[in-house]
């Protein structure tokens, strides 16, 4: 449908066809000209059917124009060939999905009008089958249209992205103070001093002030060693007496080093009760010969 289309001459309404016959109307075929939009992928689908080969706006076009029997066309070929068209391009376009879902529905309730015989018609609730099937082709119309329309609004969009405006300020008359009449608030001296403050580098901080207590694990192994070669055994609060929490921590540590190597373990009869470390192997050896 890449070119406009007029309605034949002959008499639309003397074809074996009559409900699309009818649909064919002049105000309805006025609209078809600029209906499809040859950009559209599911229009471009490239069929080969056994009453048609070519694209499937040329397709619709005929259709809409009574230059091919819709009763002759095998639909379902037509979804075949779409998706043999999905499996080669290895992606799912769902704006494209929804419009050839429309479009074939729209196709597939027009023809199934048409296959209904003339006494049916009658006894169905509903529309005249004249007035229904003009309805339909009026509903893919248009459908086409807005699609086409979406379709140039968004080149629009994508066209004006690297525009930018101006942002200019607001009329004298929206302003809540005239800029005339505007006082100053600061001294601007005041201002300047502010702002210089904030970029000079602060003097460093002086924290001599500040001990950082220091211990290391082999000095406190030293004291536990010692306690141990003196008495064999003795309380852990007696190790860390008056000692920092730093210092306490270190213990704990060294206390876990000698029990490691076997040389010493500890007792605690209660939970948070007195803990009592005694000499293990090589130490008890040592504080008994002392």
């Amino acid at each position: 449908m890449s070119e406009p289309f007029e309605p034949p001459d002959d008499d639309r309404g003397a074809a074996g066809d009559g409900a699309a016959g009818e649909a064919g109307g002049a105000e309805v075929a006025g609209d078809r000209e600029g209906a499809a939009n040859p950009s559209t992928p599911v229009l471009r689908l490239e069929l080969d059917l056994d009453v048609f080969a070519g694209p499937f706006d040329l397709l619709l076009s005929l259709i809409l124009r009574e230059e091919l029997d819709l009763l002759e066309v095998e639909l379902a070929e037509i979804v075949v060939a779409y998706l043999d068209h999905l499996e080669e391009r290895h992606e799912l376009d769902l704006e494209a999905a929804t419009e050839f879902l429309v479009l074939i529905a729209a196709l597939l309730e027009l023809k199934s009008r048409l296959m209904l015989p003339g006494e049916e018609v009658d006894e169905l609730e509903g529309p005249e089958p004249a007035v229904a099937a003009e309805e339909l082709l009026e509903r893919m119309l248009q459908y086409v249209r807005f699609r086409g329309a979406g379709g140039w609004l968004a080149a629009r969009r994508e066209a004006e992205q690297a525009v930018l405006y101006r942002a200019a300020p607001l009329p004298p008359a929206l302003r809540r103070a005239p800029v005339e009449g505007a006082e100053q608030a600061y001294d601007p001296a005041v201002l300047g001093a502010a702002l210089g403050g904030l970029l000079r580098t602060p003097p460093p901080l002086d924290l001599p002030h500040m001990a950082v207590p220091r211990v290391s694990l082999p000095e406190r192994l030293g004291v536990l060693r010692g306690l141990l070669r003196r008495a064999g055994r003795f309380s852990f609060d007696e190790a860390v007496h008056d000692a920092d929490r730093m210092t306490v921590a270190v213990t704990v540590f060294a206390l876990l080093e000698l029990y490691k190597r076997g040389e010493a373990a500890w007792e605690q009869c209660e939970p948070f009760g007195p803990i009592t470390v005694r000499a293990t192997g090589a130490q008890r050896t040592s504080a008994v010969a002392s």
